[in-house]
């Protein structure tokens, strides 16, 4: 449901795109059909498989200025991208303190109440195969919206679940819905962004959605002081509402007619199959993909580790959580403040990988007691550096990979979401295969994903041969 901007739009047969003037979108729609993606970035093609339209060299001086104007996108598109990149956290970290309650309530051992974080994990894994292709068929707004509204009805019923299996498949739905806000959150940015610019973009994303783990823990401990768990279900269904009521307001469509892909099923396939026929790409999601599944080692846990085994309260769970997100978040915009564009960004991420690589190694040490009885905050100091180091890895990863696909940023991005989601879906039960009453699984899963997130950084993309690269 376009706002009266769109209906003007589509009075002309064409979409709404969020730019700094009329004049501007005029300029892109002219040279849209040009330059739809037939080469990415410093010269790299399309991935074998993947068809492009030629491109005009008199088109491409429109085309970057038209660019030019289409990227000086308003704050509050930004804050709208920042808020669909946000959500993830928020349906996962708010629920992150209520996860020993809902073990009791619901009578429920904690490896099932664990599966609650991988169906909506695996859910927003599979999601994303679906809405990126869709977005690059039907635009990046009405996949969204239609995304949005299934994702309010699941979090809704996820707080009347009765029992621990319903709980699962409400989290899996509401994970298949939330998928449609992360990737065509990322396909908007390659819409509108390119290089440097776009690596910048994606740190500053990174602050706004670094503040959803900031505050989504204190917000889940305090529900629970007020509440019981299904307490916490029912701010993110009003959280859902809201969000999508600002998309459907604010964020036009950034994907014109000209550069959709046509096609059906096997036409999205064949794509999906062209880019992982790129090597350099496959390596890039893999190594996203692996810390990733770090990352979500913690957040599977760690509620346990910091409550169980170090017996501190939610509350203490909850800022300790917020703590390692501004870590996280200080060092993004470390990443694009001052490092992008100054360093290249393989080095940005192989300083990621070998500072995550190293965190695990400590953290397996403490908890395997080869230092003795280790108290909770030299742990919580591991932790931290382990979360700050993916302010490093995850703009560096996103930006190298798309800056390959312009011409297919929707695939692109549901494969980068999904390999992500589900190798993090298969890290989380694995985190409690020994029970509650240790850490050391935790920490072998983290330590095992970032040795295999370095290999493959290194043997598949091998960035020493691209030195003429961002």
């Amino acid at each position: 449901m376009p706002d009266s901007g769109s209906k003007a739009a589509e009075a002309t047969g064409q979409e709404h795109i969020p730019s700094a003037g009329a004049e501007v979108t005029a300029a892109v729609e002219s040279a849209t059909a040009a330059t739809a993606g037939a080469v990415g970035p410093a010269g790299v093609s399309a991935p074998a498989g993947v068809s492009v339209p030629a491109v005009s060299a008199s088109a491409a001086p429109v085309a970057e200025a038209a660019s030019a104007g289409v990227r000086r996108t308003s704050l509050l598109v930004t804050l709208v991208l920042g808020g669909l990149t946000a959500l993830p956290p928020l349906s996962m970290d708010m629920y992150l303190p209520a996860l020993p309650e809902v073990t009791d309530a619901l009578k429920s051992p904690a490896a099932t109440v664990q599966l609650t974080l991988t169906a909506c994990l695996a859910g927003m894994a599979l999601g994303q195969l679906v809405v990126g292709p869709l977005s690059d068929k039907l635009g990046r707004r009405r996949p969204l919206l239609v995304g949005m509204i299934i994702y309010i009805l699941a979090t809704a019923m996820c707080a009347i679940a009765p029992n621990v299996e319903l709980l699962i498949a409400f989290r899996l739905l509401q994970g298949l819905a939330g998928a449609a806000g992360i990737v065509i959150a990322r396909a908007v940015v390659r819409d509108l962004y390119d290089g440097v610019e776009m690596a910048k973009f994606f740190a500053t994303l990174m602050l706004i959605s670094g503040v959803a783990p900031v505050i989504a823990p204190v917000i889940g401990g305090q529900v629970l002081r007020i509440t019981d768990w299904r307490g916490v279900f029912y701010v993110l269904t009003v959280v859902g509402v809201l969000l999508t009521l600002v998309v459907w307001k604010w964020l036009h469509e950034t994907l014109p007619q000209e550069r959709r892909q046509t096609g059906g099923v096997g036409a999205a396939l064949r794509t999906m199959k062209g880019l992982l026929a790129d090597r350099v790409f496959t390596g890039y999601m893999l190594t996203g993909g692996l810390a990733f599944a770090v990352l979500f080692a913690y957040i599977s846990a760690s509620p346990f580790v910091v409550q169980e085994i170090y017996g501190a309260s939610p509350q203490t769970f909850s800022l300790l959580f917020g703590v390692n997100s501004v870590g996280l978040t200080i060092v993004g915009q470390i990443n694009g403040k001052l490092l992008v564009g100054r360093v290249r960004l393989d080095k940005v991420l192989g300083i990621g990988l070998a500072v995550m690589t190293l965190a695990s190694v400590a953290l397996l040490l403490m908890t395997s007691g080869v230092f003795g009885k280790v108290g909770l905050w030299p742990v919580a100091a591991g932790l931290f550096v382990l979360m700050s180091a993916m302010g490093l890895i995850m703009p560096s990863t996103n930006t190298q990979a798309l800056m390959r696909t312009p011409h297919a940023a929707g695939s692109a991005s549901a494969l980068l979401g999904t390999s992500s989601f589900l190798i993090g879906a298969v890290a989380s039960p694995l985190v409690g295969i020994a029970g509650e009453a240790t850490a050391v699984p935790m920490a072998v899963v983290q330590l095992a994903c970032s040795l295999l997130a370095v290999g493959l950084f290194l043997g598949l993309c091998r960035p020493w041969r691209r030195g003429s690269e961002v």
